[in-house]
């Protein structure tokens, strides 16, 4: 990470983006998102996760993050990805149904190759961006961002129509994960 895009404090909630490489919409099927939502419910549970706000789009993820000081931040965010990419990976070369597991997998390779800190597959891009959640006036205008993406896209028309994200937390219903509330 870029000295602008740190996470300087473990007190501190901050908001990150995990991109697919090539924006690949992976997430269109449900396998995928549950192994995505089975590996964060898994950080929370025994890394000290803590999830202020979250939406899963087709091709990225939005979050507000935290720790209970159990790992620190960065540890847990290079856990969650590793562990999705390579289980993600394993999912589409394995599955018969997957139509587009030739295209996916080029594109992977190839962003795979092109970095040298990859032996020959990339799943999500490198940066994550963490954006410090310091005051109230960030906060709510990140957490408004995250729950609006589906509308914004066009997918829904409210942000509760949208499964996976935790708008619905926000609106006493509950979500698939759980979060910690930030206002």
């Amino acid at each position: 990470m870029g000295r602008k895009y740190a996470i300087r404090n473990q007190e501190e909630f901050y908001f990150v983006t995990f991109t697919v490489v090539g924006w690949i919409d992976v997430f269109v099927r449900q396998e995928y998102r549950n192994i995505l939502l089975d590996s964060i419910k898994y950080c929370q549970q025994e890394k000290g996760l803590l999830i202020g706000a979250w939406c899963i789009m087709t091709s990225h993820m939005h979050m507000a993050i935290g720790t209970n000081g159990q790992m620190p931040l960065e540890h847990i965010v290079r856990d969650l990805k590793s562990y999705t990419a390579r289980h993600i990976r394993k999912y589409i070369e394995a599955s018969p149904y997957e139509s587009r597991k030739e295209w996916m997998m080029t594109i992977m390779k190839q962003a795979g190759e092109q970095k040298s800190n990859n032996k020959d597959f990339q799943f999500w891009q490198q940066h994550n961006h963490p954006i410090g959640l310091s005051d109230i006036t960030i906060t709510k205008q990140r957490v408004d961002y995250i729950h609006n993406n589906p509308v914004t896209a066009g997918f829904v028309d409210k942000p509760t129509d949208w499964l996976f994200s935790s708008a619905r937390d926000y609106e006493d219903e509950k979500g698939l994960l759980e979060i910690e509330f930030l206002y």
